[in-house]
C-alpha cells in the first residue's frame, strides 16, 4: 500500500484542474483496499475512489482519502459456444482494454473505443456510445464494501443499470439487506470495484445504427465491416469531434442527453423544427443536449478560463494551463449558465454527467 500526503491531483483529472488530495493511496490489488480498511488512521475517514479522472470536476482540495485505482490485468476467463467472458482490472485504461480484446479475437466492445477513463469506472457510469452501452456487454464485477471490508460480486441486474446510471451513483439506504449489503439502490461511496467481466456474444454482429457509422460504411463501400473497421471508424469520428484531454483539458460530454415524452417533443418541434431527437425503445424521445446548447448560442463561448468547445457544444474545456488552469468553480459557473439558458428557451433541465467533487 503506497500512501502519499498532500498529493497533486492535476495530473489525475482530465480537466487539468489544480487541486490536492490530503491523502492518496495507490491501490494496486484488492489487498491494498483491505490494508486501508485495517489501518487505524485511514479506516474511519471518508473515501473517494479515483479512476482515470475523466468524469470529475474538482472544486477544491479533496479531504476524503483518495483511493487511486491502479489494479491491472486482462484475461479470458471462459469461452462458451455463446460468448467470450473477459476480465480486466479496475485500473486498466478503458480504451487499451477495448483494443486488447480485438487483438485477442474477442469482438464486441469496438463501438466503445476511445471513451476516456478506466475499466472500473465503466459500470459506474454505464458508459455508452454509437448504439452500445456497457450493460449490453456486461457479465459481472467484483467489489469490496468500504465499511465492512467484505468482498462481493454483482451481476447486471444487481448493478441497476440505467442511462449513464448504476447503483454506484446513488447513496446507500440505511437498512442493510442480505450479506450486509445496503438494501435497494445505493452503493455510492460505499464500495470500490476491483475487477469487471464482460460477456462478448457469439456470433459477433456489427452495431451500425448510428448515422456517423452508417455514413462511414457507405463511404468505404463495405457491406459487412469487421469489428476492427468499426473500432477504427469510431476512433476517427471521436477524434474529429472531441478534443484530446492531453491537449485541451475536458471531461468529455458534460451533460446527459435529456429524454422527454412524445407530447413534449411535439411541442418543442412546433417551435424548433430542426431539433435533433431520437425515439427510444420505451416510447420516450431522447434529445441531443449538444444541439440544445448550440441553439442557445453557447458554442465557442467562455466564462473565465472555462469554455464551450467550438466543434461540439456538449463539451466544456479548460482554456487555462498549468498553474493558471481553470478552476472547478469556473467550470460549474459556465455549466449553470448553460443550464439556465436551455431551461428558459426549451423548458428542459440539463443534468451534468461528471461528478462534482
Amino acid at each position: 500500500m503506497v500512501v502519499e500526503k498532500n498529493a497533486p491531483l492535476q495530473p489525475w483529472n482530465t480537466f487539468g484542474i489544480a487541486a490536492r488530495a490530503h491523502t492518496l493511496v495507490r491501490v494496486r490489488s484488492a489487498a491494498d483496499v483491505h490494508a486501508v480498511l485495517a489501518d487505524a488512521a485511514l479506516a474511519p475517514q471518508p473515501k473517494f475512489v479515483l479512476g482515470g479522472g475523466s468524469n470529475i470536476v474538482l472544486t477544491g482540495d479533496v479531504k476524503p482519502v483518495v483511493l487511486k485505482m491502479e489494479i491491472k490485468g486482462r484475461r479470458l476467463v471462459e469461452e462458451t459456444p455463446k460468448a467470450w467472458i473477459v476480465e480486466a482490472g479496475a485500473g486498466e485504461v478503458w480504451h487499451d482494454c477495448v483494443a486488447w480484446t480485438l487483438e485477442q479475437g474477442f469482438p464486441g466492445l469496438e463501438n466503445l473505443a476511445l471513451i476516456p477513463g478506466t475499466v472500473g469506472a465503466s459500470p459506474v457510469q454505464n458508459i455508452g456510445a454509437y448504439g452500445v452501452e456497457l450493460q449490453d456487454r456486461f457479465d459481472s464485477l467484483d467489489a469490496i464494501d468500504l465499511v465492512t471490508g467484505q468482498p462481493f460480486t454483482l451481476d447486471a441486474a444487481q448493478c441497476g443499470f440505467g442511462y449513464r446510471d448504476s447503483v454506484f451513483k446513488h447513496s446507500p439506504s440505511e437498512a442493510l439487506g442480505p450479506q450486509g449489503l445496503p438494501r435497494g439502490m445505493g452503493l455510492g461511496g460505499r464500495a470500490v470495484i476491483t475487477h469487471v467481466r464482460f460477456r462478448l456474444p457469439k456470433p459477433w454482429k456489427p452495431v451500425l445504427g448510428y448515422l456517423d457509422l452508417e455514413r462511414r460504411r457507405v463511404e468505404a463501400g463495405i457491406e459487412q465491416p469487421s469489428a476492427q473497421q468499426i473500432f477504427d471508424w469510431v476512433c476517427e469520428i471521436r477524434r474529429a469531434k472531441l478534443p484530446d484531454p492531453a491537449v485541451l483539458g475536458n471531461a468529455g460530454s458534460f451533460f446527459k442527453n435529456p429524454t422527454v415524452s412524445p407530447e413534449q417533443c411535439t411541442d418543442i418541434i412546433a417551435r424548433d423544427p430542426k431539433i435533433v431527437h431520437y425515439p427510444m425503445p420505451d416510447g420516450s424521445i431522447k434529445l441531443a443536449a449538444g444541439w440544445l446548447i448550440d441553439a442557445c448560442g453557447w458554442k465557442g463561448k467562455t466564462i473565465g478560463k472555462a469554455g464551450v468547445y467550438e466543434k461540439q457544444a456538449l463539451v466544456l474545456v479548460n482554456r487555462g494551463c498549468g498553474a493558471d488552469s481553470v478552476t472547478g468553480g469556473e467550470v460549474m459557473t459556465l455549466a449553470k449558465a448553460i443550464q439556465t439558458s436551455v431551461y428558459e428557451r426549451f423548458g428542459i433541465r440539463l443534468e451534468p454527467e461528471p461528478v462534482v467533487v
